[in-house]
């Protein structure tokens, strides 16, 4: 077993989670509750990370954290080939499954609710603390627990841009693929069953918490109500008539 490894990885995962947390927390708000110019170009920025070829997003990195890129020539950090490269690409590519799913539950909490909070008096940071979040918690849960196993199982992107580095910037997925091109299988046997434990219980309660997510929905009438409305529309001469 790799306990370098495994530690860079917990590490790397759970910076990774508390960034995501932020600000996956508010750009779900954010898409969830307004309107503006560019948001379909903003989600669409979102989701590419889950499309893309691990290469091309790596590459995009590489060239964003070059020594030509806008980290090195106005903040003047060298980055690549370190583990904060690891966590910036966990980020990047955790971000979408938090986001989405995060923004599903914000938007299907049932407007009347905040509108009563609203009419009481709350203000806006009043109602998203203490209506909006509690009330989409889980559905926040599970989009982080998402995206922290999404994190913690990055290869691609991250061999790209920070590298292979044993003690240094090797994550348990390279460590793995070293085990295996060394044929030291059974080395390689304990590091994927606990992967697969970890990534096993993530998902777990990940839709644990989201099929709970929604207890709170919009409201939608059902056929019976939407005859009953149409009904009352209705004139009274036509009711007798269609008698």
């Amino acid at each position: 077993m790799n306990w370098d490894a495994l530690q860079l990885s917990l590490q790397i995962t759970l910076i990774a989670t508390i960034i995501i947390a932020v600000i996956g927390l508010a750009l779900a708000v954010l898409l969830a509750r307004r309107d503006f110019a560019g948001k379909m170009l903003l989600e669409l920025l979102i989701a590419l990370p889950l499309i893309l070829p691990p290469s091309v997003l790596g590459y995009y990195l590489l060239v964003f954290l070059g020594r030509n890129g806008p980290i090195v020539r106005f903040l003047h950090l060298e980055l690549l080939f370190t583990w904060p490269a690891a966590v910036i690409t966990a980020v990047i590519v955790g971000l979408p499954l938090m986001v989405m799913t995060a923004r599903s539950a914000i938007y299907e909490i049932d407007p009347e609710v905040e509108n009563a909070a609203r009419l009481s008096g709350a203000s806006e940071w009043q109602l998203l603390r203490h209506v909006t979040l509690p009330l989409a918690r889980r559905g926040i849960l599970a989009g982080l627990v998402l995206a922290s196993a999404r994190a913690l199982g990055e290869f691609g992107a991250t061999l790209m841009v920070a590298g292979n580095i044993p003690s240094r910037t090797q994550t348990m997925s390279m460590a793995i693929y070293d085990a295996v091109q060394n044929r030291q299988y059974r080395q390689a046997n304990l590091m994927v069953l606990v992967m697969t434990s970890v990534a096993f219980i993530g998902l777990w309660l990940a839709m644990r918490w989201g099929y709970g997510a929604g207890k709170t929905k919009r409201h939608h009438p059902s056929s019976r109500q939407r005859h009953s409305a149409e009904m009352q529309k209705k004139s009274p001469n036509t009711i007798i008539h269609s008698r």
